[in-house]
């Protein structure tokens, strides 16, 4: 497990699911599109190539429509275990205009359930207070619970 940072938010949770299909859930883009974000948003696109280097494009839309575009790249992938990814790079480890966090997923088996760990770690102070105060825990926590949902039906 990684050790908190003073800049990071974190997501624990023990999830009623196997930790390889959490692993697929976040790693094949027809099931990331079903629990990446807190309905009533969806996700009008996601392209991912989950390996180290590999592009990460998700566009998120709130319910009015309006759309959020988030590209990044993998850093680290362990299969079924560990995804390592940020924003502070796009394809081609283009450096992005404003890097916001790398995230840290994990997933370990307890018993018949797996330990989720979701980690933000921000660049700066202010973008892990700004991020929290977007609703980091509440945001995060509904996905959690949707991806849950969507594990245990696979």
């Amino acid at each position: 497990m990684t050790k908190a940072h003073a800049h990071d938010l974190v997501l624990d949770r023990l999830i009623d699911a196997p930790r390889d299909k959490l692993f697929r859930c976040w790693t094949e883009p027809a099931l990331l599109k079903q629990w990446f974000v807190p309905a009533p948003w969806t996700i009008a696109s996601a392209k991912v190539d989950p390996r180290p280097g590999g592009a990460s494009s998700i566009t998120m839309r709130d319910p009015e429509g309006k759309e959020y575009p988030n590209e990044g790249v993998y850093l680290d992938i362990v299969p079924n275990e560990k995804l390592v990814f940020t924003d502070a790079y796009t394809a081609g480890w283009i450096p992005s205009e404003k890097p916001f966090f790398t995230g840290i997923v994990t997933f370990a088996d307890e018993g018949d359930r797996t330990r989720y760990v979701a980690t933000a770690r921000h660049w700066r102070a202010e973008d892990r207070d700004a991020h929290e105060k977007m609703g980091f825990h509440e945001g995060w926590g509904k996905c959690a619970d949707q991806l849950e949902v969507l594990a245990k039906g696979l």
